[in-house]
């Protein structure tokens, strides 16, 4: 069962992968690139604690967290430079 789990979970992953590099290509608008490469790191973050779970070294859920906090600080800094530039 908790193999097919994470198959699954992976599956899902590499859907959201597909769809988030779509979005970018296709986004008409340089938000929706933004947009688009936020949604691919937190789909990222995801793929780092699913490995973290299945290789059991759980050190990668901190790597995980930093790289979310990381992008959370870029999307500001890019979202204030469209809004009103640097």
């Amino acid at each position: 069962m908790a193999d097919a789990l994470l198959t699954l979970s992976g599956v899902l992953i590499f859907f959201g992968i597909l769809f988030s590099v779509a979005r970018l290509a296709i986004g008409p608008t340089v938000v929706d690139r933004v947009v688009a490469v936020d949604m691919l790191t937190v789909i990222t973050i995801a793929l780092i604690a699913l490995y973290a779970h299945i290789s059991g070294r759980f050190i990668y859920v901190d790597v995980a967290l930093v790289y979310g906090l990381l992008s959370f600080l870029a999307v500001l800094a890019i979202a204030r430079y469209l809004e009103r530039g640097l």
